[in-house]
């Protein structure tokens, strides 16, 4: 993989309670965690991230994909995998997946954040997901749902 082309992008850390956010800039220099969604209803958790992606002129997703060590498929890689591309298609925007395998453990570490209930650790989570995309990628994707 190699690095894509600098754009706004939101990264999407999902979980089932809640879904972190983080932002870059056009450039792809600064990262801002954004507040975590507190999930209600599909169609709620849209439009809250609509509001994020107008604000900031998104691009695209960066969505984060629960692998498991060896980099198989986990039940709730398919959950991710559905609800992003539900999420991509009702905003018109692009997706790029990234492995977020020890995302969240990495956060705590970094920010030291333990049993956050606030959503912070989420957003942190989705932070690191978006500097591992900066890095090295892939580009951004037109949305196609998979066939199960």
């Amino acid at each position: 993989m190699s690095q894509p082309r600098p754009q706004s992008v939101i990264s999407i850390d999902i979980g089932h309670r809640r879904i972190g956010l983080a932002g870059c800039d056009p450039l792809g220099i600064t990262i801002c965690r954004l507040s975590a969604i507190h999930r209600k209803s599909f169609i709620e958790d849209t439009e809250i991230l609509k509001k994020h992606c107008l604000i900031r002129k998104a691009e695209g997703l960066v969505i984060g994909l629960p692998l498991d060590k060896n980099g198989f498929p986990t039940k709730q890689t398919k959950f991710c995998k559905n609800y992003g591309y539900k999420l991509a298609k009702a905003l018109d925007l692009p997706i790029a997946w990234v492995n977020e395998q020890c995302s969240t453990w990495a956060a705590k570490e970094k920010y030291n954040l333990r049993s956050d209930r606030t959503g912070q650790l989420d957003s942190a989570a989705a932070a690191l997901l978006l500097d591992q995309w900066l890095k090295e990628g892939p580009e951004l994707k037109p949305v196609h749902m998979p066939a199960y």
